[in-house]
């Protein structure tokens, strides 16, 4: 392609807009426009992109064009130096920009959550249903062991068909998170309203909107998902993590909570309600879902990760912690292991080496660990440019997944419905201090 697209950025509130430019894109020109209203969001998103052009390796080339002003979304429309805008900021407000901007016929890369309030659900819905582009950034469908997952449960020979047991879900994961973390290898600065639920959301809607994706995918094909025909029994609760006033005062560099916040604060700490967890079935699945966030990152660490696939011929696991050095792993775990599965699942990866060359398997206590060279692995951080890279794909053919807006517009759906019987009085776990959860 010749012409090469123009990206604009709307408000920047949130690091995850800066990292869709952590790597330099061969589609998009390296002038960037940039509408914010002044301040330190937009003042956070212009230092990241500038130390990813001056890092040693790889750095990237981009020209920041930057319009401060309270009149930022007018200006934009505006002048309209682009096609396409990536919305990455205060999930209030979010949906309805989402919605503008895609009735002026702009396609919308928006990051999550795309609602945080169950009445917003008829402005995805319109946004949705017809063109142009709207995509939610959905990095862990990239990961490699998500995608190894995955591509494993597709293989009846190895994984069989979905188990369906009384006491166990089928399909179960559980994440956490750090408020105090590292981005770019260096400290990341949260901007205050990130704790404020009514600017943020609460935890059904946050790190959630991920796992509940991630369910989707796995057990997805080309029939497109609908919330009222594929989602029953759904059930959730959330609960908040104490954050200490010393630790906030780290992350924001402010020096007490501001005031929108002091009605949540108890004993020097701020009560933040972050925390969720959700079971429901999809398409008949028991589906067991948590999202949990710490203070800190655990020494030598980052984010933990849990989930499993449960099958009639095995247990798919993908793991993330302290017993894996923080790197994410996969298992494979056999309801009957035997000399003729073993097999099998040495034919199946022979299979799946032209789509991940030099993937292997070897024996791991009573089943099997994938191995997976370092060639094949990215960072959390690269998988943004993935997301960009099959949003312009999309746009550059001009057609997209005929079920990409119904199973976004089925996700949220669920997580509407999810927060509305948190608020209707479902369980409230007590508030969590600890920092040490261990998967």
């Amino acid at each position: 392609m010749d012409q090469k697209h123009s990206l604009m950025i709307l408000n920047p509130g949130h690091f995850h807009a800066a990292l869709t430019l952590r790597e330099r894109h061969p589609l998009i020109d390296d002038d960037v426009h940039v509408f914010a209203e002044d301040g330190p969001d937009v003042d956070q998103f212009v230092h990241l992109v500038h130390a990813f052009n001056n890092r040693p390796v790889d750095p990237t080339r981009w020209t920041l064009y930057v319009y401060r002003g309270a009149d930022f979304l007018e200006k934009m429309l505006s002048r309209r130096p682009g096609e396409m805008v990536v919305v990455a900021g205060r999930n209030n407000k979010k949906l309805e920009c989402i919605h503008l901007l895609h009735g002026q016929g702009l396609h919308v890369l928006g990051d999550k959550p795309w609602l945080i309030d169950s009445a917003q659900l008829e402005l995805l819905k319109g946004v949705t249903a017809t063109a142009p582009l709207a995509m939610d950034i959905m990095t862990e469908r990239h990961e490699l062991t998500n995608r190894l997952q995955k591509a494993f449960a597709s293989q009846p020979s190895v994984f069989g068909d979905f188990r369906i047991e009384r006491d166990k879900p089928a399909i179960a994961i559980r994440s956490v998170h750090h408020l105090h973390k590292t981005v770019n290898r260096q400290p990341l600065r949260r901007p205050a309203w990130y704790f404020d639920t009514e600017q943020q959301g609460e935890g059904v809607t946050d790190v959630t909107t991920h796992l509940v994706d991630l369910a989707q995918w796995m057990t997805g094909d080309t029939v497109p998902f609908r919330f009222e025909r594929d989602v029953k029994a759904l059930s959730a609760c959330q609960w908040g993590t104490a954050v200490p006033r010393e630790l906030f005062s780290c992350i924001t560099g402010l020096d007490d909570f501001p005031a929108f916040l002091h009605d949540r604060v108890r004993n020097g700490q701020l009560q933040y309600l972050c925390n969720a967890a959700l079971s429901y079935e999809l398409r008949g699945l028991p589906v067991e879902i948590e999202t949990l966030w710490d203070l800190d990152e655990p020494p030598g660490g980052g984010d933990l990760h849990h989930a499993i696939l449960r099958g009639t011929r095995s247990d798919l696991i993908v793991d993330q912690g302290p017993g894996t050095q923080f790197v994410p792993t996969l298992s494979i775990q056999p309801v009957e292991r035997s000399k003729g599965y073993a097999e099998a699942l040495g034919d199946a990866v022979d299979q799946m080496r032209n789509q991940f060359p030099g993937l292997g398997v070897e024996a791991a206590g009573t089943g099997f660990r994938v191995t997976i060279p370092p060639a094949l692995r990215t960072t959390h951080e690269q998988h943004f440019a993935v997301v960009l890279q099959d949003f312009l794909t999309y746009i550059d053919e001009g057609r997209w997944p005929a079920s990409l807006g119904p199973d976004l517009e089925t996700k949220y759906s669920l997580l509407a419905q999810a927060l509305d019987l948190c608020h209707r009085g479902a369980p409230v776990a007590p508030t969590r201090t600890s920092s040490n959860t261990q998967l």
